[in-house]
């Protein structure tokens, strides 16, 4: 038999050196050995690529070898670590010492067998190696066989960059054995079909339609694995094809960066974690984005470029969860992404180039093109702006001419007829966009069409299967994003399905999507469907997608449908009729049928499709004949209607001119009427044909108000018409009222309400109607400007706003992408066609560098928080305050219960019983979630967990959104509840209530929020409440100083109990940065095994929490590892570890020594808190130069956000070792922080010198949680003397300062801290030279600033604070480093003492409704900067110089000040101040009114019935005539000194300089006792 391969030569370079083949490793033997004789043959591979191959080479060259007559030469092989950091210098040193040891001389060969970064190294050994040896690529992943490993470019990377240090040096042969992608693992496949698609795209459209058309044919080629050389020349084509470059590639060079311009910044940021080829996949995304903004591709070839790619399983967006879940996610800001491009040799200025595509297969150019920044940058961006001059009266181009996309609804349901019918059809103007690609990847999954391009994919050819559709392979689901038609109508064509004999084939057809998707009605059609005979089952949900449906096909005789929610639904069960065993007949039922015109549309199109189906007159009966579908030769699809709203609505508010093509008079679709019946009666001048639409709109702010206006036949368009709304004056109340709408409210969001509430940003008033709501206009010159508005990922909301952006300065479109549902280039049209300019927006994140979830993988930071628990929990308390600390609406369920049916819930339990306010409580949670899914806090009813379907709807919602236990003792719920009377009674003991609903409450919730009151503290501060609340939400209260350049620490907590240690923890954790709860050494009191139970550590966390606001770290340490916890108890370890998660903990300890599945598990539900994956070594024997700690290191990168490595040191030397090892591990690209540290005496300099999160001990604390471990302050005190630390000092500038309290406040912060610095008084007459010598000391740390010189201190400095710019003084110098050089750089804290004493004293007032400022002066200036940040809504200002008073509220335009020129009446409009802040001196203030020269202040001044702050910024005395009026008139305000505002301001400036926490607690107490002993 016949057992040589079949190889494809491809020559490059004049050699036929890359030989591609099956099975070819006998092959390479014997070639390598026969045409390149050598001493000696060196096969390098990593630890991955071995366990597969090793042997069979090794196995192979022996065979060979004894063949010969000669002197045999040695086969050697080296095996190394995996992965990027091996592609290093010390990689490369480490395999030339192996060839060295080995004697290897000139005439070796190298084998490289691998991936790329084998592939580069082992090339650049080869090059330098005896000054160059001869070397063999043997690529194993399809991105080396395709890319790395043709052309000679051979490179390893430093902490520079990557490949920065290589050459060019040639392989004697390229071996390509596409029998290694056998073994490929799935994504390694996929990354390298990026650069196939690449290429093909760039150069070969021909090659492209083959890749997008046979992706199905080439996965299964390649997963197929083959047997000996059987049908080798089947499967040698299909696999070689995809593997071979061909020779023309070298005349590509300048081309084949398509897609790495972007790619790359991108992969700058997100590796290892994702692939290259998976960051160009973006790339290409994004660049050809660019040159769809250019106007140079169309929107046809971006979107097959997605589908492509999409195809072989690659990312496609930095939405895609598997970027979205990348710790460096959030760095992937548009200035980071530029700014690591900047770096490109190829780039310079405000350019960058790109690779730009002209069409598929072609590029604008034959070499990278120059785009503007600004251009890249609207691409990135997430968000978008129409930047408009509303004092341009050429207001965009005066006449537009233009077409838009074609129909959603036509498309959708061309896409369907056309697969189900025999024959060939070709489809013209088919949407390009995220729902129709959905719509053909389903139906490719059903096997019910097939799908080609002609025309350069301006027509899709669809050869439809007459019918026959399968189930797709098993456990392979149906994904449709949020695409709710192909839901609609692929629930009653996958009813359709027949069982399918294919032996990989499932036993049903299941049907899923996104979070939203996921909430959106589906239960008419369905329980039509199940009436009729179908097998529909709801696997989340009741009423909700996903569905799993059998194959049994579709009954048919009389189907009866509700659809009065949806014509979908109607339409599906049309659509797929004539394929059922019987006749249909359809009756729709129960009530008025909702969209009527889209009835007609999907009737009409079946007519064109070869079914005729009559309906009854007088009702709404349709019969439906059996038969198949014939496709016509052509169907043209009609422009998109609604799209036509948003063009034409500009016009219409411009006062411009908008003429559209493809849509006229005899559309198919209702919206088509939206010119003539609303933009006519708004005073538009309209013209429209059969296919044709002109509207002319009035001048700009004239547009007309209609009242009423039914928009049922076009109930997609009344967003448009609420846009216009906003503006239209006349009528009554400048009033449009908009009905029949109702079904918009289960759209992809509820559409009533989202216009209602972004229209509020806007100062836009509306009213809500059962079947609409009213808007009322305003001019458009009195809206909000700089209104920021979200679009519930809905596109209609986005395109909506664009409009009223257009005449609205500086409005932002959030979630710009969510206009690919039926526009993906709008943003582009609307600059090059319409004529506007469109800029791009990056808007704020909160700070993490963690997965975007909470809970699971998928959360969006911005899903509402539900809380749960016992009646008596404080849920309504604990909301209210988290609905503060996030900005966000509350929404009590029993008052929203209460509002929906006009009566108390007592009195409707009373009259209807448990059971039915159970049912009417779960419809409400379902209305909730789908109302308010986002940016709200939802407080539920206690018994919400005791139905399975509400349980459901819980459970289901906790995949996407946090879901909050509040949790309280029983005792303590008994005992309140005793005395409430609001709620109905339980008809049983309370306690019985409990035991039933706990288990249902920790089965429905991922957090738990625990609200003991006997928890030592109290209830949960309102401090805790928000951080808890901020850190399920997105902004987690992580470290600020684990970051590159910074050091930080934690104190390990060795308490068996920390209740009775909280009073210490002030002192406990003073200059640290975390706190480290070791939960393997918890004992409750009672306790009598080693494993402390969940209640018990919540319980302790509780208490921690509300001792101190530092994170935690939480960590269980086992006995192997150097701890308590027992080895053999690994699942209750993950169990309090997952505890950890629920209780937002920041930091959670995990050993890399446990399951790694367990490890993963863990991970994929941190949310928002970070892994700290760690090692230890008791031994001793760890060597931190071995294999092992790289591999621990590479595993614990993979698994955690943080690393730590915990060695033993037996000598000096070990901490160089390990000193060494992190500097290197630091160098490597997307390096994560690392914990590393020698245990015992001689490691305590590895304690010193780590950087991120140092163990410390303190004297106050039972033991040290190692042996070695240093205090805080020691090593401080370590560092100074080893230079890491030098002294500074730091100044106060002013004339007089002999008694300030300033040099105490400083200096005993720095002895308890153990820092080396000193802070004195700098006494001058003026600013002059002795201020300037001391401003360039190089040992100058910084200076407070104080009268009189924060005005002429401002000339030295170099650079100002935003505050010190609106204050205009400075009271801070901080010396930083800007671009390699030092600046000084000033400040203003004097805004944030006052701000932090108004906070601290009275958390509770939040953004006050009044405040009060007395004086005029620099120090009033901060205080209504400091108001203003609180969000002041009126800030009431007093002062005797009335010009003076004048020109602060001039400097002061956005803030909300009104002179008042007495102090005991308030504005009439006005409430009363709750916060005052005088800063006027205490001399010049009184309560006597026979006094003159002073400011008379009467009783009226405070109300006495508030809880209120005053504060008085005079330093002495510390009883001022204001704040003893407080005292006697206002009890319950809290009153604030001037040095109390000094210290607070002074520990802003503390750790502004030092990047230290200053000790308040010890800082204070010895200001405040010289302070009064002096005062």
């Amino acid at each position: 038999m016949d057992t040589t391969p079949d190889i494809l030569k491809v020559s490059i370079l004049g050699r036929e050196s890359i030989h591609c083949g099956f099975h070819l490793i006998p092959y390479i033997a014997r070639t390598v050995l026969t045409t390149l004789p050598a001493s000696v043959y060196v096969l390098v591979t990593d630890t991955n690529v071995a366990p597969f191959y090793l042997s069979a080479f090794e196995e192979a060259f022996g065979a060979e070898i004894n063949k010969l007559s000669s002197v045999k030469p040695r086969f050697l092989s080296r095996v190394i670590l995996p992965g990027e950091t091996t592609k290093s210098r010390a990689g490369k040193a480490d395999i030339e010492d192996f060839l060295l040891l080995e004697r290897c001389t000139r005439d070796t060969v190298i084998l490289a067998l691998g991936g790329g970064v084998i592939g580069d190294l082992v090339g650049f050994v080869a090059a330098t190696f005896m000054r160059g040896v001869r070397f063999v690529q043997i690529p194993t992943t399809l991105l080396a066989m395709v890319d790395s490993s043709v052309g000679g470019k051979t490179a390893i990377d430093t902490p520079a960059g990557k490949n920065l240090i290589g050459a060019f040096w040639q392989p004697e042969y390229v071996f390509i054995d596409a029998a290694f992608l056998e073994t490929l693992p799935e994504r390694e496949f996929s990354n390298g079909m990026a650069e196939v698609v690449k290429t093909a795209a760039i150069w070969d459209e021909n090659e492209f339609t083959s890749l997008e058309t046979n992706a199905p044919l080439i996965y299964s080629a390649i997963s197929t694995p083959s047997t000996g050389y059987a049908g080798r020349h089947s499967s040698i084509y299909v696999k070689a094809h995809i593997v071979t470059i061909d020779e023309r590639e070298t005349g590509l060079r300048n081309l084949v960066n398509f897609g790495h311009t972007i790619g790359h910044a991108i992969e700058a940021v997100l590796t290892p974690h994702m692939l290259h080829g998976e960051c160009v996949s973006i790339g290409m995304i994004f660049e050809a984005e660019v040159a769809r903004g250019m106007g140079i591709l169309k929107q046809v070839a971006v979107g097959r470029l997605v589908r492509c790619l999409r195809a072989y399983g690659l990312p496609v967006s930095l939405a895609d969860q598997r970027v979205s879940r990348c710790p460096g996610a959030r760095d992937l800001g548009v200035d980071r992404l530029l700014d690591i491009m900047r770096v490109d040799k190829k780039n310079s200025g405000p350019q960058k180039k790109v690779v730009i595509l002209s069409r598929i297969g072609a590029t604008y150019e034959q070499k990278a093109t120059a785009v503007a920044d600004a251009l890249i940058a609207k691409v990135l961006s997430e968000a978008v702006t129409v930047k408009v001059d509303l004092s341009d009266t050429s207001l965009g181009t005066q006449h537009v001419k233009m077409a838009t996309p074609g129909s959603k609804s036509i498309s959708n349901r061309a896409l369907v007829l056309a697969a189900l019918a025999q024959g060939t059809c070709r489809l013209k103007n088919l949407l390009h966009s995220d729902d129709t690609q959905v719509m053909m990847a389903a139906l490719q999954e059903l096997k019910g069409a097939s799908f080609a391009w002609e025309d350069g994919g301006e027509t899709l050819v669809v050869t439809g299967g007459a019918g026959a559709l399968q189930v797709p392979t098993a456990g392979k689901d149906i994904y449709l994003g949020n695409a709710g038609t192909a839901a609609r109508f692929l629930t009653t064509v996958c009813s359709l399905v027949s069982p399918s004999t294919a032996p990989d084939a499932g036993s049903a057809t299941v049907i899923t999507g996104n979070a939203r998707m996921k909430q959106r009605p589906i239960g008419p059609l369905v329980d039509a469907l199940r009436a009729n005979g179908s097998e529909i089952a709801y696997i989340e949900s009741e009423g909700c997608l996903p569905l799993s449906i059998a194959p049994k096909g579709l009954q048919g005789g009389v189907i009866r449908l509700a659809a009065s929610v949806s014509s979908q639904y109607v339409s599906s069960i049309l659509l797929c009729a004539p394929y059922a065993r019987e006749e249909v007949t359809l009756e729709l039922v129960g009530g008025a049928v909702i969209s009527q015109p889209y009835i007609d549309m999907t009737i009409a199109m079946m007519r064109t499709f070869g079914v005729s189906v009559t309906r009854d007159p007088g009702t709404d009966v349709y019969r439906i004949p059996q038969g198949i579908y014939v496709n016509p030769a052509q169907y043209a699809i009609e422009s998109d209607a609604s799209s036509a709203t948003y063009p034409l609505a500009i016009a219409a508010i411009t006062g411009t001119t908008c003429t559209l093509e493809n849509i006229g008079s005899e559309s198919l679709q209702g919206d088509a009427r939206f010119a003539v019946d609303v933009l006519a009666r708004m005073g538009c001048e309209v013209v429209q044909t059969a296919n044709e639409t002109t509207v002319t709109g009035p001048k700009r702010g004239e547009l007309k108000a209609i009242g009423e206006v039914d928009m049922e036949p076009m109930t997609d368009a009344f967003l448009t018409a609420c846009a216009l709304a906003a503006v239209a004056q006349g009528g009554e109340g400048n009033t449009t009222r908009i009905i029949g709408i109702a079904n918009q409210r289960v759209k992809e969001c509820n559409r009533i309400r989202a216009m209602i509430d972004q229209l509020a940003k806007f100062g836009v008033q509306t009213k809500e109607l059962d079947d609409g709501l009213e808007v009322y206009g305003r001019p458009f010159n009195t809206l909000n400007r700089g209104v920021s508005v979200h679009c519930y990922d809905d596109h209609r909301v986005a395109m909506a706003f664009s409009v009223l952006g257009t005449v609205v300065p500086d409005t932002i479109i959030e979630e710009k992408r969510c206009v690919e549902k039926t526009w993906p280039n709008w943003w582009d049209d609307l600059e090059n066609k319409i004529g506007l300019k469109v800029g791009g927006i990056e808007l704020p994140h909160a700070e993490s560098s963690t997965t975007a979830s909470s809970g699971t993988p998928s959360t969006v930071a911005s899903a509402s928080v539900i809380l749960i628990g016992m009646r008596g929990s404080g849920k309504t308390h604990v909301g209210t305050l988290a609905s503060t600390a996030l900005s966000r609406p509350f929404i009590d369920a029993d008052a929203y219960f209460e509002s929906k049916h006009n009566i108390g819930v007592r009195e409707f339990v009373h009259e209807n019983g448990w059971p039915a306010f159970r049912v009417a409580e779960t419809e409400n949670l379902k209305e909730l979630i789908q109302e308010a899914g986002t940016g709200h806090v939802i407080s539920m009813g206690g018994g919400i967990v005791e139905t399975p379907q509400a349980r459901d709807l819980l459970k289901n919602y906790a995949k996407t959104g946090p879901v909050v236990h509040v949790l309280r003792n029983i005792e303590e719920i008994v005992g309140y509840l005793g005395e409430e009377t609001a709620r109905p009674a339980y008809g049983e003991p309370i306690t019985e209530v409990f035991k039933r609903r706990e288990p249902w409450f920790a089965e429905c919730a991922n957090y738990d929020f625990v609200n003991h009151i006997d928890v030592q503290g109290g209830e949960a501060t309102d401090a805790e409440i928000s951080r808890f609340f901020k850190h399920i939400a997105g902004q987690p209260n992580l470290a600020e100083n684990v970051a590159a350049g910074k050091r930080s620490y934690f104190v390990a907590l060795t308490y068996p109990d920390v209740t009775p240690a909280l009073r210490h923890i002030p002192d406990l954790t003073t200059g640290v940065d975390a706190v480290e709860l070791r939960v393997d050494l918890l004992r409750a009191p009672d306790a009598l095994g080693a494993i402390p139970s969940q209640t018990y550590v919540a319980a302790q966390v509780a208490a921690l929490r509300r001792a101190t606001s530092l994170p935690i770290v939480f960590t269980v340490r086992t006995i192997a590892q150097g701890g308590a916890f027992p080895d053999n108890a690994e699942r209750d370890a993950f169990e309090l570890l997952g505890l950890a998660l629920r209780l937002g903990v920041e930091y959670v300890d995990v050993e890399i020594s446990a399951t790694e599945k367990l490890i993963k598990a863990l991970a994929a539900r941190k949310g928002f808190s970070q892994i700290i994956a760690s090692w230890h070594d008791w031994s001793g024997k760890m060597k931190w130069n071995e294999d092992v700690v790289r591999s621990k290191y590479a595993l614990a990168s993979q698994l955690g956000d943080i690393v730590k490595i915990v060695g033993k040191a037996d000598t000096l030397q070990d901490n160089f070792a390990l000193y060494d090892f992190v500097a290197k591990a630091n160098a490597q690209p997307g390096a994560k922080p690392i914990i590393a540290i020698n245990m015992g005496v001689e490691g305590q300099m590895s304690r010193i010198l780590n950087t991120t999160l140092s163990p410390v001990t303190h004297p106050l604390l039972p033991s040290k949680a190692a042996p070695g471990q240093l205090s805080f302050a020691q090593i401080q005190k370590a560092l100074n003397l080893l230079g890491q630390l030098p002294a500074r000092r730091y100044f106060l500038f002013g004339n007089p300062i002999a008694h300030s309290m300033s040099p105490t406040l400083h200096n005993t912060g720095f002895e308890v801290l153990g820092l080396p610095h000193s802070y004195g008084l700098l006494e001058t007459a003026n600013v002059g030279e002795e201020i300037k010598a001391t401003l360039a000391a190089p040992d100058f740390g910084g200076a407070s600033v104080t009268i009189p010189f924060k005005l002429d201190v401002i000339p030295l400095l170099d650079k100002l604070s935003p505050a010190a710019e609106a204050i205009g003084a400075v009271n801070t110098i901080i010396p930083v480093i800007e671009g390699g050089n030092r600046i000084l750089y000033g400040d203003n804290t004097d805004w944030l003492g006052i701000r932090e004493s108004i906070r601290s004293r009275a958390p509770s007032i939040g953004a006050p409704a009044a405040a009060l400022v007395i004086g005029a002066g620099g120090t009033a200036r901060a205080a209504i900067f400091a108001l203003q940040s609180l969000g002041a809504q009126r800030i009431y200002l007093f002062n005797r110089t009335a010009s003076k008073a004048q020109a602060l509220v001039n400097a002061f335009p956005d803030a909300p000040v009104k002179l008042i020129e007495t102090l005991d009446v308030w504005p009439a409009e006005g409430p009363a101040p709750t916060v005052i802040v005088s800063t006027v001196p205490a001399s010049a203030t009184t309560t006597d009114d026979t006094s003159t020269g002073a400011v008379l202040l009467p009783l009226a001044l405070f109300d006495a019935t508030a809880n209120g702050v005053v504060v008085d910024m005079a330093y002495k005395p510390a009883e001022t005539p204001l704040l003893m009026l407080a005292k006697s008139a206002a009890p319950k305000w809290a009153r604030v000194i001037g040095v109390e505002v000094l210290l607070e301001q002074g520990y802003v400036q503390f750790e502004t300089w030092t990047e230290r926490r200053c000790p308040k607690h010890i800082v204070s107490k010895c200001v405040l006792e010289k302070y009064f002993a002096t005062a």
